[in-house]
Order: structure tokens, then sequence, then C-alpha cells
């Protein structure tokens, strides 16, 4: 467990004595987390309503939690313990009387937008999978595992934007789902440190790479051609998705697009290392967000402007 962690959790953990917290004081525990602890969220957010902000700093900080919770106590057992903790805790935002930090300013964002629990609930489905499964034998398995770790995200994020509906859910599902692949391939030999596998079995059996190679962190053309097929099938995802971004309102279109694009970036850094994985983790550049920024930044003005000229008598 890592030293901050160990500190959160003996202050507001299971054993804390809670003291008052004020839904401001949570609001800006909920803030400082965000903003402190993922490097991409600072850019994720730059293009979103002023007013957004804070509702997706408190969405963060929920998942932050539980993601630690999961991968931070030491797995097992006591790792489930503390997530079925963490259940009861958010089932007091909808019951009770929340007494977590995150949970109180968490409760202004269910209410003020209607957000039903199931997506917080199924997010906590994929961290307790985390402590009993560490391989997947088929593609398939692992959209499973996806749609509880990755796309209950997209769900929340379309309940903050005031478009949750069955058009856009599938769409927001396969930028998700493109998301979490992309993770996976950008972090094969970050997993197989604790002991991940989310290649599949039947992939990997398919292109000739065998578990003695994954073991040894072999680079060898079989494994770049896995590579190559599970890049272009996460990018078929987005793909599908990207009509999502006509549907959501105006002033999250910009930032839902950034999410993808940068998703299709770690993708194109992963092509541009010759798939190399095991020997470099594929990162963008502070200078490549920018870019990307910028890129998404003129398509929507683009956009702006062709509509405003179609729409002109």
């Amino acid at each position: 467990m890592h030293n901050g962690f160990t500190q959160e959790l003996a202050r507001w953990g299971p054993l804390a004595r809670y003291d008052t917290v004020t839904r401001l004081q949570a609001q800006a525990y909920c803030s400082r987390l965000a903003r402190t602890h993922y490097e991409n969220f600072s850019v994720a957010t730059l293009l979103l309503p002023r007013r957004l902000i804070p509702h997706f700093h408190n969405i963060y900080a929920y998942c932050r939690w539980a993601d630690d919770l999961g991968d931070e106590t030491g797995g097992g057992q006591h790792a489930l313990d503390l997530l079925q903790w963490w259940r009861e805790e958010l089932l007091r935002c909808y019951d009770g009387e929340p007494r977590h930090p995150v949970m109180i300013a968490l409760r202004n964002t269910i209410t003020r937008f209607r957000i039903p629990p199931t997506p917080f609930l199924d997010l906590l489905l994929a961290f307790e999978q985390d402590q009993a499964v560490n391989r997947y034998d088929t593609y398939q398995q692992v959209l499973g595992y996806c749609r509880y770790s990755a796309n209950p995200v997209g769900h929340l994020v379309l309940y903050l934007c005031e478009c949750h509906d069955e058009r856009t859910t599938p769409l927001s599902d396969a930028i998700c789902t493109g998301l979490q692949l992309a993770n996976f391939w950008q972090d094969v030999a970050r997993d197989l440190d604790i002991g991940r596998v989310y290649l599949p079995g039947e992939d990997r059996q398919r292109f000739g790479y065998a578990d003695a190679d994954l073991e040894a962190r072999r680079f060898t053309p079989a494994f770049a051609e896995l590579m190559r097929f599970e890049v272009e099938r996460a990018r078929g995802l987005f793909e599908a998705g990207m009509p999502l971004i006509a549907l959501v309102p105006e002033e999250v279109r910009a930032d839902i697009e950034l999410f993808a694009r940068g998703g299709l970036g770690i993708l194109q850094k992963i092509e541009t290392l010759g798939y190399n994985v095991w020997q470099t983790r594929p990162v963008l550049q502070k200078w490549e967000k920018i870019a990307l920024v910028g890129g998404v930044l003129w398509r929507n003005w683009v956009r702006s402007f062709w509509n405003g000229r179609t729409k002109t008598p």
C-alpha cells in the first residue's frame, strides 16, 4: 500500500472516527484529490464548462478511492471487505446520511443530475473481479470486464452532460471500452508486474505467442503482430463511437472528443514504437497533449462555423 493512501485510509477508512464535514469541505477534498492524483485529468477537463468541473471531481474521487481500495490494500479478502464497505458508504448517499467526504460531495452530484446507483455499483464489480481473475482466455471475457471497469464511467459522464439515453449509451460504451483497451495495451508490462494479463489467451495462441514468451517479456514478430491486431481492434471501437460527439450538448463536445482522441493518440504511440511496449511505455508528451487540444478546438470551431452558415437564411 502506498504511503499516501495508507494515511487516507487511516483518516477516512472504515475504522476512522468521522468528524463533521461540511459540503464545501467535502467538495474541496474531492477537487484536491482530482487535481493531485491523475496526470491527464487536468487536460481532460480543460474544455469543460466551469459549472461541471466540481461534479467531475466528485465522480473522479469516487473512482479513485474505489481503485485504491482494490489495488493498494494488499488484495484478496481484505480488499473485498474494503470494497464492500465502500459500497455501503455509497448506498448512504441514496438511503441514509453520508459520512465520508467523497460521499457527502457526491450526494450533491447524484441529486443534481438524478444519477441512479447502478453505474457506481457496476464499477465496484470490476474492482472485485480484479481480486479473483488476473488472466482472460477470450476477447469476449475482456469485453465483459470492460462492461464494468470502463463503460459505467461513460454512463456517469452522460448523466453529467444530461444526455444519457438509448442513442448515446452504446456509442459511449464503444469509446470507453476503446479507452480501456488502449490502457491495457499501453500497460502490458506494468500489468504483468502485478500478475495481470489482459491480452486474451485465444489471441496469443492465434499469433503463436507462447506463455513462456509472455513471462520472459520477449519482443518477437509474433508479439508485434498480436499487438497490431489488438491496436486495430481498439481503434475500430473509437471509430464506432465517434458519432457520440454530435449527440452530446455543444458545450461538452470538445471535451468528449478529447477523451476519444487521447485514446487514439495512445494507439498511435504504440504503432510508432513498432508495438514494442515491453521496452518502452507509450505515453503522450506534453506537447502532444497540447496538439490534441488544439486539434479538437479547431475541429469544433469549424463545425460551429459551418453549422452557423447552414442555419443562416
